[in-house]
């Protein structure tokens, strides 16, 4: 895994000659460096997709979709965020990838690999997925086929997102035969930056996509989802352990192979600007969750309330209690060193005097969608100017540039075993609701170093099973934490968690898609306007037109959800 971009940069060469190439150049203008695509390496090719993918993958999930889904808030720069303003959004990042892969699996099969087509297939499809699942129709069956002979397909039709969904199903179902059938031994470990060449483990990864997928179908077409998913429980071949998590670590070196906040590339800037959603937080402190700690830092100066105070609010902070005389805040810092030096800050208010309550918790998080989220619980510094000394900030582990904790996270044990708690509760054959719901909430508390809590958070009120799925799809939606793009499709599917929107956003409802991007409003309008048409339209996002944010994809169209 360390040696992920060292390859990646050699596959960008070879995927560049291979794609930009042109059989008609002289011979004077041949690269006597270059790679034919007749001659490329497949085991060179995986690293790109893989990198891409996982970065996909956790950009999303740990940033703007965590707003959506109420993970976090940011009190900067905020309105994508917290409040659903979104612009049109071009696929290019994924379909760039494709391209690569699609290349992938046509050279497996020239040189007969095929498990590298299988890790094509896999690859594919996740991708694919993700389109279809953030956008809704989409280029699939003459996508990846450029000009042809034959054909013309720069300008690809749009394939409804059940025919993508049912072919990423069959594609996945086609990879888990190949990895259950077939050698690795053509696979260099180094170039396999997920799993370096175990096959079990690509098999695993293969089949827990699938029950992915199935769930995600299983109020449209249950006739495939409830057989596919009894099946693959009966093998017993998915992700069972924290430490089958499908994860890609970062190596820090740059800003490109750093977590998305490290502080050392950005001096902190899109760190400071997330916090805690109270969405989140809330009911993670009133069940004690021992993640609280690992995901969040306990405010700076902590309000103190003080019915004796004469004024409404102490005009400076206290240091160990004692007032420091035209000192309004510290900076960000400052506060680390005096805090880690063992110094106590809090700042006092009399709420007779002030006519409202502050939020006195040692955790406080923003709630959602508010108009001016920087002055949450009287920021004495709001705007850009200093750190909210009153608002918890995300744990200093997402200061860093690496971690063991800071993994993209492309699909994980504790959402596996909440996807069979799930579908133990519709009826299918799976075995116990209670002991997979456990089972997920033990595999996340390993994930994040916690285990030891377990015993005392299981029996806490709202924690212990209680066999709804509301319940399961909540804890599943904790557990996705920086990987919250899969929360984000539940509550689409299933209206849970009940999300609220807040006074800044732009409709009263969540958004349900990405609208489609301006490449393809500009240059492949006929087939946007099609597949623009397919699409669920209601009242809401009606300024926009009818290619907006709140228009229901296929998936939901219905079932009167998740609104």
């Amino acid at each position: 895994m360390k040696n992920w971009i060292k390859h990646t940069k050699v596959l960008s060469l070879a995927t560049l000659i291979a794609f930009a190439g042109c059989e008609s150049l002289d011979e004077i203008n041949n690269n006597p460096n270059g790679v034919s695509p007749a001659d490329a390496n497949v085991n060179m090719l995986m690293p790109t997709v893989m990198v891409g993918a996982a970065k996909n993958m956790n950009n999303l999930g740990y940033q703007d979709i965590a707003g959506v889904v109420q993970h976090t808030q940011k009190d900067g720069w905020f309105s994508g965020h917290n409040s659903y303003d979104w612009s049109p959004s071009d696929w290019n990042g994924y379909y760039g990838l494709l391209r690569t892969n699609e290349f992938l699996i046509k050279r497996s099969e020239e040189v007969g690999s095929d498990f590298h087509k299988g890790i094509g297939l896999t690859m594919k499809s996740f991708l694919f997925g993700m389109v279809t699942d953030l956008w809704g129709d989409a280029p699939y069956t003459y996508a990846l086929q450029g000009s042809k002979s034959e054909l013309d397909y720069q300008f690809p039709i749009y394939d409804s997102q059940e025919v993508i969904y049912k072919g990423v199903i069959e594609d996945l179902k086609a990879a888990a035969a190949i990895f259950a059938s077939t050698s690795s031994e053509s696979v260099i470990p180094q170039y396999d930056i997920y799993f370096g060449g175990n096959a079990a483990r690509w098999e695993k990864f293969a089949n827990s996509l699938l029950l992915r997928y199935y769930m995600r179908i299983s109020d449209k077409l249950p006739e495939i989802a409830k057989p596919g998913i009894e099946a693959i429980y009966a093998s017993g071949n998915y992700l069972t352990d924290a430490s089958d998590d499908v994860v890609m670590a970062y190596l820090g070196a740059s800003a490109d192979d750093s977590w998305p906040t490290a502080a050392s590339y950005d001096a902190g800037s899109n760190f400071r600007r997330l916090k805690p959603a109270n969405t989140l937080l809330d009911p993670m402190l009133q069940t004690n969750d021992p993640r609280v700690e690992v995901w969040f830092r306990p405010v700076h100066c902590r309000w103190v309330e003080d019915k004796t105070l004469t004024v409404a609010t102490d005009p400076f902070i206290r240091k160990n209690g004692v007032i420091q005389d035209g000192v309004v805040s510290l900076g960000d810092e400052q506060y680390l060193e005096e805090i880690a030096a063992g110094n106590t800050f809090t700042r006092h208010y009399n709420p007779d005097l002030l006519g409202y309550e502050l939020d006195t918790r040692e955790y406080v998080g923003v709630p959602t969608g508010l108009i001016n989220p920087s002055a949450h619980n009287l920021n004495p510094t709001p705007g850009q100017q200093l750190e909210n000394q009153h608002v918890s900030q995300i744990g200093d582990v997402y200061r860093l540039a690496k971690h063991d904790l800071l993994k993209a996270r492309l699909i994980s044990t504790a959402e596996v075993s909440f996807i069979l708690a799930e579908a133990a509760t519709k009826g299918y054959s799976v075995g116990d609701a209670k002991t997979h719901y456990e089972n997920g909430i033990k595999a996340s508390l390993k994930t994040w170093g916690v285990s030891n809590g377990y015993d005392a958070y299981i029996a806490q009120p709202g924690v212990a099973f209680d066999g709804t799925a509301k319940q399961i799809l909540t804890q599943k939606w904790i557990a996705s934490w920086t990987s919250a793009t899969e929360a984000w499709f539940d509550y689409r599917r299933t209206g849970f968690p009940d999300f609220k929107t807040g006074p800044a956003s732009m409709e009263p409802v969540m958004p349900v898609r990405f609208p489609y991007g301006n490449n393809e409003l500009n240059f492949n309008a006929e087939e946007v306007e099609t597949a623009v048409g397919r699409l669920e339209v209601s009242q809401y996002g009606a300024e926009i037109g009818p290619n907006n944010q709140w228009a229901k994809p296929w998936i939901i169209q219905g079932t009167n959800k998740p609104w």
